[in-house]
């Protein structure tokens, strides 16, 4: 029956649309589709994807994590505050609009409108152009990370932005909730792919751009069908019965399957999401007690999950930043201890423990239904009794800004492959001027967490910035302000011919645009 489902629906996208003579469709099927068009509503990796194939960034990481010129072709430092970036000629939008430094400076500014992004871009003060390809991008203070940050820079058309829409609303409106022009029309990008239909939740087409700039890209893509397949046992039918021709993720209980099946390859690449769980002071009150904080901390065997659930395919994690970033710290390991855990609660006052409610997506992360319901088993033994509420990612995040539930699940890839990310977005105070905290639920708030995270962006002296970080990771653990499960692997699907190996990344972006199939 789900072959059938499949298949129908891949026919159904074919013939709806109809492959032109000769063309290189690839039918993409991800675990769920973009939640909105507007890249700059919601910092998130399905939409962060997407802008790589829409839109182009000014700087991108290549799979050495070294940077790559992209729309700005190079760039100079003017003095401590000031980076000069040259941006490419000759590059057009889909609506047949110029690139010039004006679309560059309106993407910048509109980011102080994102609720999601003002956070990660606070450390800026302005964009000044120069010229019409040339642009002056300045800090507020010493900055280390201003070529991270230009990777989240995907220029955006100014003049298709600019105006008011059919409903006399303003089309550079950004909301997370409720209707914009930006989410819902078809987008203006310069990357190499158009964005010509979309039916969110059912289907999305891309199609080749012909005036795309790069025409050193070894892509032969002519056209993309995205069909969202939230099942993952349907996902990986579709890819061995040829339905689909790559798929994104691959569920760790079917690696070996893929392995075996000569039609198909499997690609793995280690990725640096932290999967955790938060817990809302401001909402239950035993969970302002560090010790209860710590007791569920020992009470999570995240070894066990990795192990059991995960198949072996994550990385237990027992802090924020992963082996290889400044923050790591050796000696921070995993604490499972059951008999510990019960001795915490008993000295905190709640040996019978206490109720609690719980959300979590079940289609955003690997398995992440799966690993909330072990969690809500593993805390029972502590006598703590949690009411679990799964979601799909579509209906999830904006459940998980109203912060309805005692324990929510998030996981985190660093924007800026730096551990201070990590700390800005989950673990400072939350502040709704500057952003910071922005996807902090659990509502943690340290003085001297936010003081050397934000005396870490201006730290120019790499040595006594990692020791700073490496500070902030012993005070959460101690603290234990979140609950860590695993880093979490990244894992695609793809049918023979289709080189997906040269376009993946650590940061789980497939570029799209650059892939060949044979």
């Amino acid at each position: 029956m789900r072959k059938l489902i499949v298949l129908a629906l891949t026919c159904a996208l074919v013939l709806s649309f109809g492959a032109t003579v000769g063309a290189k469709v690839l039918k993409l099927a991800l675990d769920a589709d973009p939640k909105t068009l507007d890249i700059q509503e919601q910092l998130s990796g399905g939409t962060l994807q997407f802008s790589h194939w829409v839109f182009d960034p000014l700087v991108r990481y290549r799979q050495d994590m070294s940077f790559e010129p992209r729309l700005a072709e190079k760039w100079e430092r003017i003095d401590d505050l000031t980076v000069r970036f040259s941006l490419r000629k000759g590059v057009t939008f889909h609506s047949g609009n110029p690139f010039t430094a004006k679309d560059v400076k309106f993407t910048l500014d509109r980011f102080n409108n994102s609720p999601d992004f003002k956070g990660l871009f606070e450390p800026f003060a302005e964009s000044v152009i120069v010229d019409d390809f040339t642009i002056d991008i300045k800090t507020k203070k010493p900055y280390p990370l201003m070529l991270n940050m230009m990777t989240y820079v995907f220029p955006m058309d100014s003049i298709y932005y600019t105006g008011t829409d059919d409903q006399g609303k303003p089309k550079d409106a950004l909301l997370k909730v409720g209707y914009t022009y930006a989410k819902t029309a078809l987008p203006s990008g310069t990357g190499a792919f158009r964005c010509i239909y979309r039916e969110h939740g059912v289907k999305m087409l891309l199609s080749r751009y012909t005036d795309y700039w790069d025409k050193g890209s070894p892509g032969n893509v002519t056209e993309i069908i995205l069909a969202p397949i939230k099942e993952e046992a349907t996902r990986v039918a579709a890819l061995l019965a040829g339905d689909v021709d790559f798929i994104m993720p691959v569920p760790p209980q079917d690696f070996a399957r893929l392995k075996k099946d000569k039609k198909v390859e499997l690609f793995t690449y280690t990725g640096g999401r932290i999967i955790t769980v938060q817990m809302n002071q401001n909402r239950l009150e035993p969970l302002k007690d560090a010790r209860v904080r710590q007791a569920i901390v020992y009470a999570v065997n995240n070894a066990g999950i990795s192990k059991k659930i995960m198949k072996g395919t994550a990385t237990v994690a027992g802090q924020m930043s992963p082996k290889g970033y400044y923050g790591y710290k050796e000696s921070l390991v995993p604490r499972y201890d059951l008999s510990k855990a019960k001795k915490l609660m008993k000295e905190a006052g709640y040996a019978k423990g206490f109720e609690a409610t719980m959300i979590a997506p079940n289609n955003r992360y690997v398995n992440d239904e799966k690993i909330a319901e072990a969690f809500v088993s593993m805390v029972s033994k502590i006598g703590i009794k949690i009411n679990l509420k799964t979601m799909p990612k579509a209906q999830y995040w904006d459940e998980f800004d109203r912060q309805p539930a005692d324990f929510q699940m998030i996981g985190w890839h660093s924007d800026t492959e730096d551990s201070g990310n990590f700390y800005e977005y989950l673990l400072m105070c939350p502040g709704k001027e500057t952003g910071y905290g922005q996807y902090n639920s659990g509502n943690y708030c340290n003085p001297k967490v936010d003081e050397l995270t934000l005396a870490c962006q201006s730290e120019t002296d790499l040595e006594k910035r990692a020791m700073m970080l490496q500070e902030i990771e012993q005070i959460i653990y101690d603290d234990a302000a979140y609950i860590p499960f695993h880093w979490q692997n990244h894992s695609y699907g793809v049918k023979k011919g289709v080189k997906a190996q040269a376009i993946i990344n650590t940061l789980n972006f497939p570029y799209l645009g650059d892939l060949v199939v044979e």
